[in-house]
Parts: C-alpha cells; sequence; structure tokens
C-alpha cells in the first residue's frame, strides 16, 4: 500500500513498517506507524497502529493494535521481529488451587506455539490463538470466550454437542478462577515463547523448561528447508515382511546387512590399533569435513564444518561450526564422542584467583550449572553446549539473563523487584572482580563437561574436584537412555564367527 493519509501520513505495508522502524532504532522514541485496513466487521476502513519495540523479559516483536471508527472493533496482534531461536522450548507450569497471582504470571505466546492442559485433554493449536501477550488467567478466559461464542449455533445444529461444551466451559472456567489446580504447558517450536518466573534469577519449584531439537515436520512448518532424505539407486530399504526363511533353511535379509555384520565383527575381533591405524591412513584424525545445514536465523542452505580431536584427561569431541553468508548467523557446538559413559560426573571448581577465570571450560548441553553463593541455577539445556573459560561462562550467563529475563527491568515492573534484579546482577559482576571466593559447580548426567586443571595432574589440583555418581531414572529417562535398545548391535558384536 502506498497511500496518504487525511493528515499526509504516508501509509505502508507492515515490512516497510518493521524496517523503517529498526532503522530509527537510534532516535528517543520508536515511530509509531498507521496503516488504513479493512475492517472484517463492517467492511469499512478503519486504523491498524504498529509499533516496532523491545519488550521485557523478552526481545523484538512487532505491537499491532486495530481500530474501527465506524463500528468500534478493536482488536490487537503481536507478532515476532527477531529470528527463530536454534532451539525449541516446551514450558510447564504447575498451577495449584487457590493461588491466584499463579494466574497473573506473563505469558509471551508466538504464532507457533501450541497451550496445552493435560487434566482436561485439553489444546490450543497455533493456528487458534495468534500471537499474544497475556496472563495465564487471560489465555484461559480468551479460550472459553471463543468456545461461547458459536453456542447458539450449536444448540440448534447438535443439543447434545452443546451441552457437552457447556460442560467442558464449566470446568475451564473453574481453572481460569483459581478454584482447580492444573498444568499449563506451552510448547513452541520456534522457541520465541516464555512465561514469566518472579523468582528469577532463582529456579522456580512450580515452573520447568526443556529445550528441544525441532522434528523435520516442526521444521517444514516454521518455513525451514525439511527435504525428506532421498534414497540413492539400489539402497531401496526393505520391509520387515521380507525378512524370512526361504526353502533352504537360510534367512533372507536386506541387501547390505551382511556386510554390515561381517565388518563390525572384524572390527570387534581384530586388533584395536590395527584397525584404528587402518581407518586413519588416508584421513587425518582433525580433518575437518563438511555437511549441509539450514541457518537457525533465515532458513537459507548453509555448511556445517566438523572436526574430531582428543582433549587431554577427557575425552574425543567433535567440534561443530555453522556460518551463514546470506545473513551472517553464526553458531558453534562441541558434541561427545565415543560411547555414552555408564556414570555422571560432576565438576566443582572453587574460583579464587584471576587464573581460575582462565581455566578452559567445556559445557555440554545435558549439563546443568550452579552458583551457591548466589543461589544461581541454570537447568540443562540452557545457553546449549559451549567452549569457553570460567569468566566467559559468567560473562555468558550474565547476559542470557539479561536478555531472556527482561520482565524485571520493564517500565511496567514494580521497585522492589527491579531493585530485586539489579542488586543480583552487581552480585554476578562481583564474581568476576574476586572480591571473594566463590564455586561453580557443573553437574552434566552424560559427563560430556570438562574443567582443565591448573597442575599436570587432576589430583595435585586441591581447587577442582571431580565425582562421579550413579545416575538416576528419572535423569536416563530424560536423556533417553531408558528406551534405548542396542541388543541387535551388541549380538552382532558378540557373535563369533564358526
Amino acid at each position: 500500500m502506498a497511500s496518504s493519509g487525511d493528515e499526509g501520513r504516508v501509509v505502508v505495508d507492515l515490512r516497510s513498517a518493521a524496517e523503517s522502524a529498526a532503522a530509527d532504532e537510534e532516535a528517543h522514541a520508536t515511530p509509531l506507524h498507521e496503516i488504513e485496513s479493512l475492517c472484517m466487521r463492517c467492511g469499512e476502513n478503519g486504523i491498524t497502529r504498529l509499533l516496532l519495540t523491545l519488550i521485557p523479559h523478552f526481545r523484538e516483536v512487532v505491537l499491532m493494535a486495530f481500530e474501527c471508527p465506524h463500528c468500534g472493533e478493536r482488536n490487537n496482534e503481536i507478532q515476532f521481529a527477531g529470528q527463530l531461536q536454534p532451539k525449541g522450548c516446551c514450558y510447564s507450569l504447575e498451577v495449584p488451587s487457590g493461588q491466584s497471582e499463579i494466574l497473573n504470571r506473563q505469558v509471551v505466546k508466538s504464532d507457533s506455539a501450541t497451550i496445552k492442559i493435560p487434566e482436561l485433554d485439553f489444546e490450543i493449536p497455533p493456528e487458534a490463538q495468534r500471537g499474544t501477550l497475556s496472563t495465564v488467567e487471560g489465555i484461559i478466559m480468551r479460550a472459553v470466550d471463543e468456545l461461547q461464542a458459536l453456542q447458539d449455533e450449536r444448540k440448534k445444529v447438535d443439543p447434545q454437542k452443546a451441552e457437552a461444551i457447556d460442560q467442558f466451559l464449566l470446568k475451564l472456567r473453574s481453572l481460569g478462577s483459581g478454584e482447580a489446580a492444573f498444568t499449563f504447558v506451552l510448547d513452541d517450536p520456534a522457541g520465541n515463547s516464555f512465561i514469566e518466573n518472579p523468582h528469577a534469577p532463582s529456579s522456580d519449584p512450580l515452573l520447568s523448561v526443556r529445550f528441544y531439537e525441532r522434528t523435520r515436520e516442526q521444521q517444514a512448518a516454521l518455513g525451514f528447508l525439511a527435504e525428506p532424505p532421498t534414497e540413492q539407486p539400489g539402497e531401496a530399504v526393505l520391509p520387515a515382511s521380507a525378512v524370512e526363511s526361504n526353502s533352504d533353511g537360510l534367512q533372507s535379509v536386506p541387501h547390505g546387512s551382511v556386510g554390515a555384520v561381517a565388518a563390525r565383527r572384524a572390527i570387534a575381533q581384530g586388533n584395536p590399533d590395527e584397525v584404528a591405524a587402518a581407518l586413519c591412513r588416508y584421513a587425518a584424525p582433525e580433518e575437518v569435513d563438511t555437511l549441509p545445514s539450514t541457518c537457525g536465523a533465515c532458513g537459507t542452505e548453509c555448511v556445517t564444518r566438523f572436526f574430531a580431536t582428543k582433549i587431554p584427561y577427557f575425552q574425543e569431541v567433535i567440534v561443530m561450526a555453522t556460518t551463514c553468508d546470506m545473513c551472517g548467523y553464526r553458531n558453534s557446538e562441541l558434541k561427545p564422542g565415543g560411547e555414552i559413559p555408564a556414570k555422571g560426573k560432576k565438576i566443582t571448581l572453587r574460583v579464587q584467583n584471576a587464573r581460575d577465570l582462565t581455566r578452559d571450560v567445556i559445557k555440554s548441553d545435558s549439563a546443568s550449572v550452579k552458583v551457591p553463593e548466589l543461589e544461581l541455577e541454570l537447568s540443562c539445556g540452557t545457553l546449549g553446549g559451549m567452549v569457553t573459560t570460567v569468566e566467559g561462562l559468567i560473562v555468558k550467563i550474565c547476559e542470557a539473563l539479561e536478555r531472556i529475563h527482561r520482565f524485571q527491568l520493564g517500565d511496567s515492573t514494580l521497585e522492589w523487584k527491579k531493585k530485586k534484579w539489579e542488586d543480583f546482577k552487581e552480585r554476578l559482576s562481583k564474581l568476576l572482580s574476586l572480591q571473594e571466593a566463590w564455586t561453580l559447580i557443573i553437574d552434566d548426567g552424560l559427563a560430556a563437561s570438562f574443567v582443565a586443571p591448573a597442575t599436570d595432574s587432576l589430583e595435585d589440583d586441591s581447587q577442582l574436584t571431580m565425582e562421579e555418581y550413579q545416575r538416576s531414572w528419572e535423569q536416563n529417562e530424560e536423556l533417553g537412555l531408558n528406551d534405548m535398545d542396542t541388543s541387535s548391535a551388541d549380538a552382532a558384536y558378540n557373535t563369533t564367527s564358526t
């Protein structure tokens, strides 16, 4: 659109308004743009006001508010102007009965988020409620209003279904009023949704968050390139029914599996040093390889470079780096190599001097981080996997907390909450100035994290302790180890040639 309003205002489209607002971010006040839009109720033209801003506790968004002067129709909407996050997120909030303050927690819901209430087997799909900034109570009551809107028509067409919905609305209203306990689940593959934690930066016993890799279907729904894997000629996979016993008593197996079993048996029965030398004869152990990937910011095809290396006192790891030439997005990760260890590892470092701040740190995406002196705890998956130093880890934690917990810094925040957050930031900065000794604890259920010792031997480093422990059933369940079945591979390796 490129017309002019009554007062000479230039009417622009959404993309132009967002780009104009981003270009003017150095100004003291973000410009408010107005767009003439069609009213869906009366058919006349109304006004949509559009503002690009950074909302507290979150990131850049486009706020839109529509108002029709002819019929009085009004609505508002929120769209995200920033990039998609590298991983999806799933928030689970336990709401006890009789605690109305839990219902007042602010919720940022993106266009791709799904809301679930398992107790009622109730789900709000992404297309049912668009992006919004509301509260737990506001989202539930909005769902009640939308279900109630068509009840008169349902009673005429299907009275039995309308009666069932009326009974369901009674239960839903009881949740919105705090009369019953329930679980509020917010699942967003884009990673752009959030539920407020009033206890931040401390952990909330009622709120849990989990980060996960997007599936191929979720990537396609978000606009990512998600082409199905193409089968090479002559490599078609046979169904399970094709594996049968023939008349000679010999088992018919898919083509190629006989060679794979034989190769595994040969490696298992051979000399490990000879096998390793044969495998690395034509390729250096740290040779950089590439594989096709997709940019986590713009969805463009890019290249991920990776190589495997051996870290002293640790294990073999895989270093991965992704760079997008289109938007400049960069990301680096470190993945553990080798087999999954039988026990987890807890690393405790007593930071006392400037040398301790320069120690190398490997933090995997399965590790949690704790600083007992600040009552600070980061759950597994926070910040992802990284290779940094003790000082770099604290800096990244401070940046992540300031970026995520912006609800504590906004204009609408109570003064005592804002003062609490400012005091915590000051205490966090004191860790790097070493005004007093503090403790860094990295707990990794997969034992894939590491802190470099200050001496040649781990036993001689009195400030660093590494403790192995047996993983609980809940930890194995979260890591997906309880459902892992390696019996077929074990049988192949243990089979002896006859």
